[in-house]
């Protein structure tokens, strides 16, 4: 059936006429089935009006008898026909138009009857011929060598039984127009016929067509599917490689700064620190999307104040509206509470506060929060008087890495990221965005949040960080399979305080805790070969069961980042700033190896 959807050629077969043939067996062995019930009943009603006016009534019961047998036949052999591999097609449809013509001679030998019935009778006769041709025209699709054959041998014996009429004269001009006028039916029903078929031949080329696009959807599918995925690896693996070298920078640079330096020297290690971190968070955004694809983003709703949420954001974005000489304002009911996963939302407005303070240059962004429709809960809006979105972008601008305005690829603009982590976050909370446009006059973004009785109570802060926390006299093992990053973490290690092993490979790792047990491990989630950091835990705990971990990775595989998730141990994504791999260490030190679901929250974004 493949060529069904290859155009014919001139000098090759009609292949749009061979998948209509077979459609057509397919219709006829259905209406074989359907038929020899109500025909045979009306049949046996005409062999019993025949069989008291005919001399010898056995000619009717034999004629119901040939209806029957043959109304059998051609359900047992149709409904075969199409499966039956050892016939070629035409050799089906012959036997198909051979079946309808002796089911035609059939029921067109009751005009036998005709000149023994009264009027009445022969007006019922004539119509179930009549109806039996009628209904052809349906249960054979039209199809005219079938249609013919059942239809030529049922009228043409009734008409000219009319013709012929009986011995009195009286009423001759009726019968021989009534035979005229079976001859007009069956010239109109072989009109129908035509018309029906092809009717049959457009819907079957429709419901091809229509399949054919159906495959090539599903192909194309298919096709972005896999390209997806490839991306998806392509970044992984692009962002691994990125991450390894600014990793190591950074912890040169950190262990840099702690030295002393004259003024000159330590302005430059500073600048290499703020670009490494501007860097970092380009990359970061990347990281994002993949923990997102990758489904291991956990979401913890939880009771909070919408007027303190927003005092925050205010806070952290205030500065630089401000640097721009824009009006920021945000308003919201005293007792605005609502109901989600805080820290994820936050993420979502701060983007959507970061995106209108850097596409307006004059004017306000405005942050509301206003009564839902019929008071069902809390619709926050983020309203700014910037350039706006032309409405053939709308879409475009929830892709990966599009932005409306940055055709230069402006670093300073970010990656083009932010609009589709918030379009990704709002779904994984369950919250609709919506967004409303107009080019030249500013642009809306905005959530509907449930509403909530009141906020949970604040967690208590968590006690003050001493000023220059050390990890002196605390063993750390460093397991990557980069010499320059091992190389790196024990400069900067060593700057805290701390006694760093190095290993490059799971073997070294066991070797060396075997020898003097660590306080806690920092491995790479991706080593050489089949090795991971995941399997190197499992040995590692295998000889010291309470060992404190840590995963220090720069993979952003969605594959990889479930299966840390899954080890239920934080991970950190290079680069890693030396303040929080510091305070990390001393918290997994802290707990003393005993690993709970607020490990998987170095997998959260924001």
């Amino acid at each position: 059936m493949k060529n069904l959807v290859v155009p014919p050629k001139a000098a090759e077969p009609n292949t749009d006429e061979v998948g209509h043939e077979d459609e057509l067996l397919r219709l006829l062995a259905k209406q074989g089935r359907r038929v020899p019930i109500p025909v045979f009943l009306t049949a046996s009603l005409l062999a019993f009006m025949a069989a008291g006016r005919l001399q010898h009534p056995w000619v009717a019961w034999l004629w119901l008898a040939l209806v029957g047998f043959v109304l059998l036949a051609r359900w047992r052999i149709l409904g075969g026909l199409f499966a039956n591999e050892r016939l070629a097609r035409a050799q089906k449809l012959n036997v198909a138009i051979l079946l309808s013509a002796v089911n035609g001679v059939v029921h067109g030998a009751s005009a036998i009857f005709l000149p023994s019935l009264d009027g009445i009778e022969k007006a019922f006769l004539s119509i179930l011929l009549l109806g039996l041709c009628a209904g052809s025209v349906a249960t054979t699709a039209g199809y005219r060598p079938v249609f013919l054959a059942f239809v030529l041998p049922a009228l043409v014996p009734l008409s000219v039984a009319w013709a012929i009429g009986t011995d009195t004269r009286e009423h001759r001009w009726t019968e021989l127009s009534t035979a005229l006028l079976i001859v007009v039916f069956g010239a109109l029903l072989t009109t129908l016929a035509r018309d029906a078929f092809q009717l049959f031949k457009e819907s079957f080329d429709i419901r091809r067509q229509q399949a054919e696009l159906n495959r090539q959807l599903s192909a194309a599918l298919d096709a972005a599917e896999a390209a997806n995925r490839a991306k998806t690896r392509f970044l992984a693996a692009a962002s691994h490689d990125l991450r390894q070298p600014m990793h190591t920078l950074t912890l040169f640079g950190a262990a840099l700064t702690m030295r002393t330096l004259d003024e000159g020297s330590l302005q430059i290690a500073q600048h290499m620190s703020t670009a490494l971190q501007a860097l970092g968070a380009q990359l970061d955004a990347l990281l994002d999307v993949s923990k997102l694809d990758a489904g291991v983003v956990p979401v913890r709703p939880a009771r909070f104040s919408l007027p303190v949420f927003l005092q925050r954001i205010d806070h952290e974005c205030r500065p630089r509206a401000e640097g721009k000489k824009l009006s920021l304002s945000f308003d919201c009911p005293a007792d605005a509470v609502t109901e989600t996963d805080e820290l994820l939302l936050g993420r979502i407005v701060r983007n959507l506060v970061d995106n209108a303070i850097k596409y307006t240059a004059r004017g306000s962004v405005r942050v509301s929060i206003r009564e839902g429709t019929e008071g069902a809960g809390w619709a926050l809006h983020v309203h700014d008087t910037g350039a706006g979105i032309a409405e053939s972008e709308h879409d475009r601008v929830f892709e990966e890495f599009y932005q409306v305005d940055n055709p230069e690829r402006d670093r300073a603009e970010g990656l083009g990221l932010g609009l589709s982590i918030v379009k990704r976050l709002a779904h994984l909370l369950g919250l609709e965005l919506r967004m409303r446009s107009t080019f030249g006059e500013g642009t809306e973004f905005s959530l509907d949040l449930p509403r909530a009785a009141r906020a949970s109570s604040p967690a208590a802060p968590p006690a003050a960080a001493a000023a220059s926390p050390s990890l002196a006299g605390v063993r750390v093992l460093v397991l990557d399979d980069e010499e320059a990053v091992r190389r790196g973490m024990q400069s900067l290690l060593q700057a805290f305080g701390a006694e760093v092993r190095l290993a490059g490979c799971i073997a070294d790792a066991v070797a060396l805790a075997k020898a003097e047990a660590p306080d806690i491990v920092l491995a790479d989630l991706r080593l050489r070969g089949d090795e991971d950091g995941v399997k190197a835990l499992c040995e590692l705990r295998g000889i010291h069961p309470t060992l404190a971990a840590l995963f220090v990775s720069g993979d952003i595989e969605p594959g990889r980042l479930q299966q840390a998730h899954a080890a239920g141990v934080r991970t950190l994504h290079k680069p890693v700033p030396a303040a929080v791999l510091r305070d990390a260490i001393e918290e997994e030190i802290r707990n003393g190896g005993r690993h709970d679901d607020n490990h998987g929250r170095g997998s959260t974004p924001g």
